[in-house]
């Protein structure tokens, strides 16, 4: 667990980088992810020439951010997340302590990545290792999650109690209690969890009988892991609407957001109304009717 500790803390300096530098991309994909479409539409075509209606991409969003609350307006949410980073590599293996857990793969890990034919047995270790410690890592960070969404949820409806992370603390403490820190994450964990166990097999039987040098297994996996979180992305959309849904912010409630029993009444609307996917795509936006519109 020691090594663990100590990678996740090496990486921690890249991860605050990437997050500060990429948050307003992240800020307008979680707003477009709510369903908040502050600018029209556009008539325009596909790439093979079909009319269509496009919507703004993620850099007109950001610009439109920008004009609205200026410069730093592009960072709402940002102190959550970072402090969400930092507890998460200070603090994943302290909750799977916690819980009793011990494991071998956890001190002694596997290597998958070699010259020798796969071993089925090692993927299924290194992949019980990801999803528990993933699954700490979920639980300790959440929480800052949560806060981070619901700070920039706010920009749609202007509320003040949310401008600080302080008062977004607190106003979620008010609106739900304690579990209002946990909106949302059963989608969340279920989504990360089956990207973890799929990619996980699917190295395992593309290293056996594709892919044959160490130098290219290097790669299998983060390829592999973008194409399945493609498939789980949906889930996603649903935990960002979910970890809003019902609070005191005007993004969460109707008429801007339907009122959602539980996750699986979210995730059966995004279906219905061909919701699921938004966010997905951040340049190329094609904009898509509600189907309650066209009946």
């Amino acid at each position: 667990m020691d090594e663990i500790d100590k990678e996740k803390i090496a990486a921690l300096p890249s991860q605050l980088v990437v997050a500060t530098v990429c948050h307003p991309m992240e800020y307008a994909k979680v707003l477009i992810q709510l369903g908040y479409e502050p600018l029209p539409p556009r008539r325009s075509t596909t790439l093979f020439g079909r009319p269509a209606m496009i919507l703004p991409n993620v850099f007109q969003y950001i610009k439109h951010i920008k004009k609205s609350d200026g410069f730093f307006g592009c960072y709402r949410g940002l102190s959550a997340k970072v402090l969400g980073l930092i507890a998460s590599s200070q603090l994943t293996s302290t909750v799977v302590h916690g819980l009793g857990i011990e494991l071998p793969e956890f001190n002694d890990p596997p290597n998958i990545i070699t010259d020798e034919e796969p071993i089925m047995e090692d993927y299924i270790k290194l992949g019980r290792r990801d999803m528990i410690m993933h699954t700490a890592s979920v639980v300790v960070s959440y929480p800052f999650h949560v806060v981070s969404l619901r700070m920039m949820a706010s920009f749609v409806g202007k509320e003040e109690d949310y401008s600080s992370l302080l008062g977004a603390i607190v106003s979620i403490y008010k609106d739900d209690g304690l579990l209002g820190f946990y909106h949302g994450i059963i989608p969340k964990l279920l989504g990360d969890l089956t990207c973890v166990a799929v990619t996980g097999i699917l190295a395992y039987y593309v290293n056996k009988y594709l892919v044959k040098t160490k130098d290219l297994r290097y790669y299998t996996v983060p390829l592999l892991t973008f194409v399945t979180s493609t498939i789980t992305y949906p889930l996603v959309v649903v935990s960002t609407c979910m970890a809003v849904a019902g609070s005191s912010l005007k993004a969460g409630n109707p008429p801007l957001m339907p009122a959602y029993p539980s996750w699986q009444s979210c995730w059966r609307e995004l279906l219905r109304t061909k919701q699921h996917k938004r966010g997905s795509s951040l340049i190329f936006r094609y904009y898509i009717a509600p189907i309650a519109a066209m009946q």
